[in-house]
């Protein structure tokens, strides 16, 4: 599993970064000053940090300077919009920038996006039976092609990336249809049903009373 830590002093933001980043089925661990985090570094590797700039202890720039030579993707997490700031931290050699307040499907977005740069996330994924090819979108079972749209696609590789987590239905539309969601299921139910009887997932793909949905593999 991708593991995440997440430096962040404002509780109720962390509480919510680690959340949702758990409901996207990353792992996450969290720490609320500079000195903690660099005590945590020392004895943990992550495939991602998401870095508050404002800390106490030590700020999000000296932290940096203790990260960078240990080859782990960063991305800044801050209340300063200032073009000097963003600069800085991206010539620090963080991966992204992004400003607060955010849109959390715009976060999920960012660090796919760095953790794909990172090769973090597998180029070739197995699972219940299929094999898919995350760079040509091909997916097989028993060496023969399965025809997809591209959002069963997206939304069978939401589900082959967190298997034996329960993914809840917002996160899986947020992820897949990239918009809020209001309650109404049938967009989801309807891709779902279909995804199941196409790769053969009626038995390991199960719903989850009031959650969503969760493959079994």
């Amino acid at each position: 599993m991708v593991k995440i830590f997440i430096v962040e002093d404002e509780k109720a933001i962390s509480d919510l970064l680690r959340m949702s980043l758990t409901k996207a089925g990353y792992q996450c661990t969290c720490a609320d000053d500079g000195i903690k985090a660099a005590d945590i570094l020392e004895v943990e590797r992550f495939d991602l940090i998401l870095l508050d700039v404002m800390l106490p202890g030590a700020d999000g720039f000296e932290l940096m300077e203790y990260i960078r030579p240990m080859d782990m993707p960063v991305i800044f997490i801050t209340a300063k919009d200032m073009v000097e700031d963003r600069v800085k931290g991206l010539r620090m050699g963080a991966d992204d920038y992004i400003v607060k307040p955010f849109e959390i499907i715009e976060l999920l977005a960012r660090v796919e996006t760095v953790l794909r740069r990172y090769h973090k996330l597998d180029r070739m994924i197995a699972v219940a039976g299929l094999s898919i090819d995350t760079i040509s979108m091909v997916v097989r079972r028993d060496e023969n092609e399965i025809a997809l749209t591209r959002k069963e696609y997206e939304l069978l590789l939401l589900f082959a990336r967190n298997p034996g987590t329960a993914l809840y239905r917002e996160t899986i539309y947020e992820r897949v249809w990239g918009g809020d969601y209001y309650g109404d299921s049938r967009t989801i139910d309807l891709h779902v049903q279909r995804l199941r009887k196409k790769v053969g997932w009626e038995e390991k793909l199960q719903a989850v009373y009031k959650v969503g949905y969760r493959l079994e593999a």
